[in-house]
């Protein structure tokens, strides 16, 4: 049939275009607007082949073949069908596995049908090489599409570039349409202005105290996305923080975790004497599950206005509920901290009582247990909190909630003063 189809392998495509643009094949150096190189492969594909398209495949790996939040977005564009493989990590690398296999058969099965007059090839594997043989001789002339490579060399498998019939080099010009470097430096949303409590545990040299008196240690970084509760998902307790503990915070970490905070002691503002020793008290934290509080020792039990704040759920009708959905697969991105300003922002446009958000805001820095569950199940949607190296990602979770409080604190207002300097 007179018609082009585009097969991409997403792996070669996003990571020869951060090679390019950002000097390595991590694609977490890059930021992609998938509508935009959606619409530029296609218009690409059907000038150069002269064919309407029938459709974009999208191959790419994901963990346990779960969507991730830009998988999630491409399969609902127009002409877009997104093919997965698993994604597995070995030897500290991700490695793709199925995804050849699964672009070797789609390309053999469309040319036997003659489903197409033209395929265009976007990978530089040449596993492939069987698949775009078959094709040839079922008749379907092969586009092979390479992105230009960062050292001006070849990055596509030699004997691949030999058999196709016709070949296509997507220069820097043509991917920075669609895929430009991220700014590492600037990649977080904006911050609300430093609550003192946080703003003075960051700012202090390495191994020096917690210098706000015995005040509970909270978990709001500023200058890098930081949790409020430290509660894991599965309360398996990986994110508790304990009594006892060094007196230090781990010089190697960037951002204290909730374990670092709990085990940081604070001096009590007394007089002290040489017979009477000041006494030092462990700053503790408590985390939420979707079994709810588990207490430390020294710990206030949450407040009853906390437990009488609805949850999310509660507040949202079957209609609304659907809303939610097609925006979650069509506009939320699945950064963390944008996860926790769209669950904040749904939660303050739907509370009927002004006063449940005034309580809200008065619960800093804890989520009451109940609407942190939910948002934690909510995030786990867009492939956060996940496991990775057996581990739970801390950094998303203080990324969440540093999203809600800054979504509440929009709203009620709040204005956090800097700690001095």
């Amino acid at each position: 049939m007179d018609r082009c189809i585009v097969l991409v392998d997403a792996g070669y495509l996003l990571g020869a275009a951060a090679s390019l643009l950002a000097g390595e094949p991590s694609r977490s150096r890059i930021s992609v607007d998938h509508a935009a190189l959606i619409q530029g492969l296609r218009e690409r594909a059907e000038a150069d082949t002269r064919q309407p398209l029938l459709r974009i495949y999208w191959f790419d790996g994901a963990p346990d073949r779960v969507p991730q939040p830009e998988h999630r977005r491409l399969r609902v564009m127009p002409r877009v069908t997104v093919r997965l493989g698993a994604l597995t990590r070995s030897d500290g690398r991700w490695a793709q596995k199925g995804v050849d296999a699964a672009m070797h058969a789609e390309l053999t099965e469309l040319a036997r049908n003659r489903a197409c007059s033209d395929i265009v090839l976007v990978t530089g594997d040449g596993d492939l090489l069987p698949g775009m043989m078959s094709a040839k001789e079922h008749g379907v002339a092969v586009h092979l599409w390479a992105v230009q490579a960062a050292d001006n060399n070849y990055n596509q498998s030699e004997d691949l570039v030999a058999e196709a019939d016709e070949r296509r080099v997507l220069d820097r010009s043509w991917i920075t349409r669609a895929v430009r470097a991220r700014d590492l430096a600037g990649a977080c949303p904006p911050q609300p202005a430093p609550r003192p409590e946080i703003a003075a545990i960051l700012s202090a040299p390495p191994g020096e105290p917690h210098p706000q008196g015995d005040r509970q240690a909270t978990a709001h970084d500023t200058a890098h996305p930081a949790p409020v509760n430290g509660g894991p998902v599965n309360g398996s307790g990986l994110n508790g923080g304990g009594n006892g503990g060094p007196d230090r915070m781990p010089a190697s970490k960037g951002v204290p975790t909730p374990k670092d905070l709990a085990a940081l002691r604070a001096p009590v503002p007394q007089a002290t004497t040489a017979s009477a020793p000041q006494p030092a008290t462990t700053a503790t934290l408590r985390w939420s599950s979707d079994r709810g509080w588990v207490e430390r020792p020294g710990t206030p039990p949450e407040s009853p206005e906390a437990a009488t704040l609805p949850t999310l759920a509660q507040l949202t009708s079957a209609e609304q509920r659907w809303a939610d959905h097609e925006e979650d697969i069509t506009s939320v991105g699945g950064d963390a901290y944008e996860v926790g300003q769209v669950f904040a922002r749904r939660w303050i446009q739907r509370v009927t009582d002004p006063s449940c958000l005034v309580k809200l805001s008065a619960e800093y820095p804890r989520i009451p247990h109940r609407i942190d569950g939910e948002l934690l199940r909510y995030a786990a949607r867009f492939g956060l909190l996940t496991h990775k190296d057996d581990q739970i990602d801390e950094h998303d979770r203080y990324a969440i909630r540093a999203g809600f409080w800054r979504e509440v604190d929009t709203h009620t207002g709040a204005e956090r003063p800097a700690a001095a300097e």
